[in-house]
């Protein structure tokens, strides 16, 4: 299935119409189920779908990477079904958490029926990564290097993986920020990288979901271009895990645990 195409359009400029073709991203429903019954309908853009169903799983908590015993990506009329199928007693605990709903890509948290299961503590970081100022504006100004999907659509977000003395080692995009996200995740755990050795690079803000995802995978740091909310500061704060945000250009806004940025280059792991 296609992940972008062209549009017909007028555009009204200099005083006048003119047609053209704008190309947009696909948009379609994806179902991730687990040992055979669904749990979650997300709308996605329909690429790297077996990192979103391995990274989805992680960071929503509904189980550990060698709890998955099996992934098939099927494409349904219409969208995919993420059939995944999980081992041990993954399958007990989903059942205190289900989802039922569609979610709509702006919302991470649709569906789930518990505000207590919505509000869950993240998990604590404790990787001792350091960062300079100098990586966060340089994790930032390689973002638009790995864009293909924006660079077509203009409407597609990312997350990366950004290492010190590496640069980006991963990027993965979707129509939804969570989905890049949790993408990025399931990347990330395929590569056998390890979470604690870097930062996730957003596009986007920083709701607390987008909080409780990056401890999930392990990341001490999330820098994001938008700000974040009052909440994702608090989650953050109490995990551990060091927020950087309104990363633009050559500055950017530090909320969360700075011990882990030091005014040096010499950034590394401790």
């Amino acid at each position: 299935m296609e992940t972008h195409r062209n549009h017909l359009r007028k555009v009204w400029q200099a005083g006048r119409f003119a047609q053209s073709a704008r190309t947009l991203p696909a948009e379609v429903p994806v179902a991730i189920s687990y040992n055979g019954t669904t749990q979650a309908v997300m709308m996605a853009t329909p690429a790297d779908l077996a990192d979103f169903a391995r990274g989805f799983t992680l960071t929503d908590g509904i189980a550990a990477p060698d709890e998955i015993s099996e992934i098939a990506v099927m494409e349904t009329d219409g969208g995919y079904d993420l059939q995944i199928w999980l081992a041990g007693g993954a399958e007990t605990r989903l059942a205190a958490r289900r989802r039922t709903m569609a979610g709509p890509v702006g919302c991470g948290l649709c569906g789930i029926e518990s505000i207590a299961e919505a509000l869950r503590p993240a998990r604590a970081v404790v990787a001792a990564l350091t960062l300079s100022p100098q990586d966060v504006t340089r994790a930032m100004a390689l973002l638009p290097s790995g864009q293909a999907l924006h660079d077509a659509t203009r409407a597609a977000h990312a997350a990366a993986f950004y290492i010190p003395g590496r640069g980006i080692v991963a990027l993965r995009e979707d129509v939804g920020r969570h989905n890049a996200l949790d993408k990025l995740a399931g990347a990330i755990l395929a590569a056998g990288i390890d979470a604690g050795t870097g930062a996730v690079v957003l596009t986007s803000r920083v709701s607390i979901d987008m909080v409780q995802k990056c401890t999930a995978l392990g990341a001490p740091v999330l820098i994001a271009a938008s700000a974040p909310t009052s909440a994702a500061v608090d989650m953050a704060d109490a995990a551990g895990l060091t927020l950087i945000a309104l990363a633009r250009g050559d500055g950017f806004e530090l909320f969360t645990h700075a011990f882990r940025l030091i005014e040096t280059e010499a950034a590394h792991v401790a």
